[in-house]
């Protein structure tokens, strides 16, 4: 396992009841009830949560490569990420799906960025090799 040189923000959170229970963050920014999925009850899920805090983490690495890259990433620059929980054979499993949406940028500077985001990504970093992954550029 690599560590860490520098901590630069920790995040913490407690919850009770798993997925039908409640998670809230140290800070009280993150309050929410948790439900199976599919279950109709009110309440996301860890699946929903992971989505949007890759989205939004893989979002930030983009502005990081882009400035590298000397690229104005667009406005209406969106990520729409799935993330698929499932069975490979009894076990558990999870795998995601991100699309790109880059709108007015070339295809080749589009598929640039993305490439470089997800090498340096922190979520795609820590998923790399543990889960099936698939990003489109639309």
């Amino acid at each position: 396992m690599q560590s860490v040189d520098k901590v630069l923000y920790t995040g913490k959170t407690h919850v009770v009841g798993g997925r039908e229970g409640h998670a809230r963050s140290d800070d009280g920014q993150l309050d929410v009830t948790l439900s199976p999925p599919g279950s109709g009850r009110p309440g996301t899920n860890p699946e929903q949560l992971f989505a949007a805090g890759w989205s939004a983490c893989f979002e930030g690495a983009m502005k990081k490569a882009a400035r590298g890259l000397q690229i104005a990433l667009p406005a209406g620059t969106a990520i729409d990420a799935e993330i698929d929980l499932g069975l490979a054979g009894e076990d558990f499993q999870l795998q995601a799906r991100l699309t790109v949406s880059l709108p007015g940028l070339p295809r080749e500077q589009a598929q640039a960025l993305v490439e470089q985001a997800h090498r340096t990504c922190p979520y795609s970093r820590a998923t790399r090799g543990n889960i099936g992954v698939r990003i489109d550029v639309v």
